[in-house]
């Protein structure tokens, strides 16, 4: 048996000598070519089917939501989607992949003349998030939510010991997610819970009761970790400096100039002449 071969590509050189073919030679190029060309026209294909299959106003498909505003969009494929009657989707939004959005307890149900679920202009949704209305759920303006975010209005009951806890009616609470709040990745919003303006869920977190305007809430359960005051500002203090806006008026070209000119300098500092003394 000869040493040091691989028998992969031993059995690889058996197969092109059955096929007339080798590496490198007409026949491995054309079958590379088929590959990439098959590999790009999927492609292709994917991304017509992800354009053609997205709800928007203009193009709502079967869902017929409450209301959709101008500029919301729900990319495809999109997750389960029921009691859309009872949704009302703000304007300029952006709701992932594989988003459920749900208005009672199972489909095909009157809810009554009132929206279940309401969601405010300029609200993202991550792909894989939940939003999950057996009552009312309430998400204000420009909230974001990172990927696979669980909010719900109904948790399960384990009042009788001997009946299995899906089978227990749920309780219900009301939830309610003021503006401008960042919802990290994998939190959930339990029944109840009343977020204030401008908050930050860091991500995992397990959130229920009432969180205060201006305040970072971690853990599950979720505390309040940081709050804003008007006089000492966010306390504890932050670790890093605020960002710096770009002004305005300045053009991409200018950031790809100022870009390009941070590199050089970077570069010129990180040079062996840089720390050579001048001779003299």
């Amino acid at each position: 048996m000869p040493k040091n071969k691989n028998a992969f590509s031993f059995a690889g050189r058996r197969t092109g000598r059955r096929t007339g073919s080798r590496t490198g030679g007409p026949g491995s190029a054309l079958a590379a070519w088929r590959r990439r060309a098959v590999t790009r026209a999927v492609h292709a294909g994917w991304r017509w089917v992800q354009g053609a299959g997205a709800v928007t106003e203009a193009r709502p498909g079967r869902l017929r939501f409450g209301a959709i505003g101008t500029g919301t969009r729900l990319a495809f494929p999109q997750g389960t989607v029921f009691g859309e009657p009872w949704i009302r989707l703000g304007a300029h939004c952006v709701i992932g992949e594989q988003v459920t959005l749900t208005a009672g307890l199972m489909p095909d149900l009157d809810l009554g003349p009132e929206p279940i679920l309401c969601i405010g202009d300029g609200v993202v949704l991550g792909r894989g998030s939940h939003v999950i209305a057996d009552t009312s759920v309430t998400i204000g303006d420009d909230c974001y939510f990172g990927p696979h975010v669980y909010v719900t209005s109904t948790n399960h009951s384990y009042d009788d010991p001997t009946t299995p806890v899906g089978k227990q009616w749920p309780r219900m609470e009301p939830v309610e997610i003021g503006p401008g709040c960042w919802i990290g990745t994998n939190a959930v919003i339990l029944p109840g819970a009343r977020i204030g303006r401008n908050v930050v869920v860091a991500a995992g977190s397990v959130v229920r009761g009432e969180v205060p305007d201006h305040a970072v809430v971690a853990g599950a359960p979720a505390r309040v970790v940081r709050t804003w005051d008007a006089e000492q500002g966010w306390q504890p203090p932050l670790r890093t400096p605020a960002p710096v806006p770009i002004p305005e008026g300045v053009t991409p070209e200018e950031l790809r100039a100022l870009a390009e000119l941070a590199e050089h300098l970077k570069a010129a500092e990180n040079s062996p002449a840089a720390g050579q003394q001048p001779q003299g």
